[in-house]
C-alpha cells in the first residue's frame, strides 16, 4: 500500500509518499517530547524552582536570547498578556503576565541574553 504522510524535521514539513506492506502492522505514533511541549507553550508564571526574586519580579522561564519585547515601562498589562519572547533552540517562548499590573522596571532588552531564572520585568 503507497501511503502519502507528512514529516517534520527540524521545524520543516516535507510531504513524503511511502510503501507500506499490507501485511505489515501500524507504526505507532509517537507523542512529542515533553520538552517540546513545555518550550513552545505560553509561559505564564515562574516555575516552583526558580529563584525568588524582588515582589513583581517576572522571572525567565529558560535561558535564551531576548528577541522581542511587547511592554513599555509604565505600561498597564492585564494578566496573561504577552511580555517578552525569549529564543532558544530556535523556538521561542512568549513570557506572559502573570497578573494584572503596570510595568515598574524592564530589565532586558532585545539581543539580551537571559539566564533561567533572571527577573526580566518587574510589575507593581
Amino acid at each position: 500500500m503507497i501511503k502519502k504522510v507528512r514529516v517534520t524535521v527540524d521545524g520543516k514539513s516535507f510531504d513524503v509518499t511511502v510503501e507500506v506492506p499490507d501485511d505489515a502492522p501500524p507504526a505507532p505514533v509517537a507523542a512529542p517530547p515533553k520538552s517540546a511541549v513545555l518550550v513552545t507553550a505560553p509561559v505564564s508564571s515562574p516555575s516552583p524552582s526558580a529563584p525568588s526574586g524582588a515582589p513583581g519580579d517576572v522571572p525567565s522561564p529558560l535561558a535564551g536570547h531576548v528577541v522581542g519585547v511587547a511592554v513599555t515601562l509604565g505600561q498597564t498589562v492585564k494578566k496573561g498578556d504577552p511580555l517578552l519572547t525569549i529564543e532558544a533552540m530556535k523556538m521561542n517562548t512568549f513570557v506572559l503576565a502573570p497578573s494584572d499590573g503596570k510595568v515598574a522596571a524592564l530589565d532586558v532588552k532585545v539581543g539580551d541574553v537571559v539566564s533561567e531564572g533572571q527577573a526580566l520585568v518587574r510589575l507593581e
